[in-house]
């Protein structure tokens, strides 16, 4: 299954909306605009909220927790290397390879590829395609790819 994730411009906190194959409202995702670090509620089509990424504050290394249901489902960490971005995630059996510069990257898991994420190039803010092997790990691969986008932009920003 895919899933199109379009940054929406000219908003002062992080929103993106995510449709699927059909063009259909899947999730949408809102930043909050006054926090401390990066902080992203994600909603089902429905409007309730079904995950929160929120990125560690004070940490050496970007450092995002994923948590839904009132659990953490899993922490995204961007580890300390020279020439290439690389990160680890934590409390999924998951590891994630790729060009993060170009948002080029695919997620393994039990030898197996569960998502390949890829940018489209020239459009009107960020636009990203997933494609996603399982619909049950949908949303997770969906908090990881957001996870990962921020940390990539804090990264840009600094």
């Amino acid at each position: 299954m895919k899933l199109y994730i379009k940054q929406r411009v000219f908003s002062w906190a992080d929103r993106f909306a995510v449709k699927d194959e059909r063009g259909e409202d899947r999730y949408s995702a809102q930043g909050e605009v006054f926090s401390w670090g990066k902080k992203l509620h994600v909603y089902d089509a429905q409007g309730r909220e079904a995950a929160f990424v929120r990125q560690k504050v004070m940490s050496f290394m970007p450092c995002f927790f994923i948590e839904s249901g009132g659990r953490e489902l899993c922490r995204i960490v961007k580890e300390f290397t020279i020439f290439k971005q690389s990160y680890r995630i934590d409390g999924l059996p998951w590891r994630v390879e790729g060009d993060f510069w170009e948002h080029e990257y695919s997620l393994f898991g039990r030898n197996r590829e569960i998502m390949r994420m890829s940018r489209h190039w020239f459009t009107w803010g960020d636009s990203y395609e997933l494609d996603i092997t399982d619909p049950a790990d949908e949303l997770p691969a969906l908090c990881v790819a957001l996870a990962i986008d921020c940390a990539v932009a804090l990264g840009n920003n600094n």
